[in-house]
């Protein structure tokens, strides 16, 4: 009888992790690329990283996801430590509203409503108008009826079957021994399905049907933070050095918050349950559903304080993490590769074009990470960390050229295909068209970083003045790079731009003002003809740089239909 129980609980397990992967995965299919440009363009400091962390997970309820999420945009050179981090101490707060979900569910019995929302999803997936919504509101479902099957499968168990399933489960008794064992087996839970969903599931279930004490089930949802910093590890440790620094940031921020908690969880659970009128004392006698509110609040308050706590400290625990995870000997780490065209021409010239124009946008932040890279270049404080930024540099001209070599190869299949409407080739043209400017985008930026080489070294730098100056210019240029991304991300590109163009004339002005500036300065005496021209250099290749985004805005706003 306990091992049947026991296979019936598995099964609802099961159910809950689906429910929550399928809910999980659809949302993602119906938010689209604007997961992908929240995380980019809501990351400017500590703060909006974190809130956007938030959001995203619970826009997808899951923080497994978002965490993945989070260091594959690391890894493609999109995000920094610095805007990462927070992020996923954000993931850690929205995911408390799954928490909240559930506990709902289990007072109110939402499960008993669901049947008409699964004929509506049946509807929508069935007769394709929204399969990705369709399949959603399935995800959110099962999970209703797999929480009212656990409950409904422990309130009909017979006692002496609850306190088995219970020690089966890890329960050993009331003390800070078996609190730990509950931690450890909570961590390895959620590590080896991957899921916190159904950690915080168990929890709830146990403790509001008697099976468990609330300290119990405090304890063991304590160690989903831990499995889920795991899981976050494990798959970082195929990707680069940047990634995988991440991911230490977030084991660290989990381990550190998970330990302060654990020493004071009995007094929090006390709190809550005395302002909630619970006894938390009652041990595994009592029954009320109440107490799913109690870890819910539990779970918000840990997550909240830690967050908090922890937010001032993204700086210190970057630089611990730059000691402690170095890049691998021998590293040939690529910061970003083709990610879309990979497979192929598709079935359709159309989709084909669309996968480019995909690539493209990858291209594009490639060439993006390149010029901050190129800019650090002013700023090194010492040989060691010039010599790693150029040598980062150069890796990524390399790509550069590799990339729009590959893209320009799969436009050039693709117009060589005998069923390419006529529409199409102007698109593909325009495209063309834009990686050429892109690679001279990237050309310039390899440029700059061999003035930055030759001033690093030579006996006559430049001047403080004359690197004020470079960096207001710089400033410009990358207000006009992202410009120029957040026409390339539309997917119908405006007729008109003229904040690209005045952006553009006020490179070109102030280009002029600097270069009237610096013609006086060689005369009175103030640096010499070669720092001069070194400067110059710099200048100049920002202006041309600009030229080429707007060649590439240009041809953008030429083939709308791309």
């Amino acid at each position: 009888m306990v091992v049947l129980a026991f296979l019936k609980l598995l099964g609802c397990l099961g159910l809950l992790m689906y429910g929550t992967k399928l809910m999980g995965e659809s949302l993602q299919q119906l938010a689209g690329d604007r997961l992908r440009h929240i995380l980019d363009s809501l990351t400017t400091n500590r703060f909006t990283s974190l809130l956007t962390g938030a959001l995203v997970t619970a826009m997808i309820l899951s923080s497994t996801a978002a965490s993945l999420m989070t260091v594959s945009f690391v890894h493609a050179g999109m995000l920094t430590f610095m805007q990462a981090l927070p992020a996923l101490m954000g993931a850690s707060v929205g995911n408390t509203l799954v928490a909240w979900l559930m506990a709902a569910e289990l007072n109110f019995e939402f499960s008993n409503y669901i049947y008409p929302l699964m004929l509506a999803a049946f509807m929508l997936v069935q007769y394709r108008k929204r399969p990705a919504l369709g399949e959603s509101v399935f995800g959110f479902c099962f999970i209703l009826l797999s929480l009212g099957l656990i409950c409904h499968l422990y309130d009909s168990m017979p006692a002496a079957d609850q306190h088995t399933v219970a020690a089966w489960l890890g329960m050993r008794g009331e003390h800070y021994g078996a609190y730990v064992l509950l931690l450890l087996v909570g961590a390895a839970v959620t590590f080896a399905v991957q899921s916190s969903a159904a950690i915080m599931a168990t929890s709830m279930v146990l403790c509001s049907t008697g099976i468990w004490s609330v300290y119990a089930g405090a304890a063991f949802m304590l160690g989903r933070n831990i499995g889920r910093a795991i899981v976050t590890c494990r798959a970082a440790s195929s990707a680069g050095t940047q990634a995988r620094r991440t991911a230490f940031g977030q084991l660290v921020f989990n381990l550190v918050g998970v330990a302060w908690m654990f020493a004071a969880f009995p007094f929090v659970i006390d709190f809550l349950c005395g302002f909630a009128h619970l006894d938390p004392t009652a041990g595994t006698a009592a029954s009320d559903h109440n107490l799913a509110y109690v870890l819910a609040a539990f779970h918000t308050g840990f997550n909240l304080c830690n967050a908090a706590l922890f937010i001032g400290w993204v700086k210190p625990l970057e630089r611990w993490a730059t000691q402690r995870v170095g890049k691998p000997r021998n590293s040939d780490e690529k910061q970003s590769e083709l990610r879309f065209i990979t497979k192929g021409l598709l079935d359709t010239p159309e989709e084909s074009v669309m996968e480019a124009r995909k690539e493209i946008i990858n291209y594009t932040d490639t060439v993006t990470q390149m010029f901050t890279q190129t800019r650090y270049l002013f700023s090194a404080d010492n040989e060691t960390d010039f010599k790693n930024i150029f040598t980062l540099v150069e890796h990524y001209e390399e790509i550069s050229d590799e990339m729009e070599t590959d893209i320009a190869n799969y436009l050039n299949r693709i117009t060589a295909e005998e069923d390419v409407p006529e529409s199409l080739r102007p698109v593909i043209c325009g495209m063309l068209r834009e990686l050429a400017e892109i690679e001279s985008i990237g050309d310039s930026c390899h440029h700059i970083a061999h003035t930055a080489r030759r001033n690093f070294y030579s006996s006559q730098p430049l001047t403080e003045a004359q690197l004020e100056h470079i960096h207001q210019m710089f400033q410009l240029t990358e207000q006009a790079l992202e410009q120029m991304r957040t026409l390339l991300f539309a997917r119908k590109p405006p007729r008109e731009c003229p904040t690209a163009y005045y952006i553009e004339k006020e490179i070109n002005n102030y280009r002029n003002q600097l270069r009237n500036l610096n013609f006086a300065d060689v005369n009175r005496g103030r640096y010499s003809y070669q720092t001069g021209a070194m400067y110059m250099d710099v200048i100049n290749e920002c202006e041309q740089l600009s030229d080429c985004i707007i060649n590439v805005t240009e041809a953008r706003m030429e083939s709308q239909g791309g």
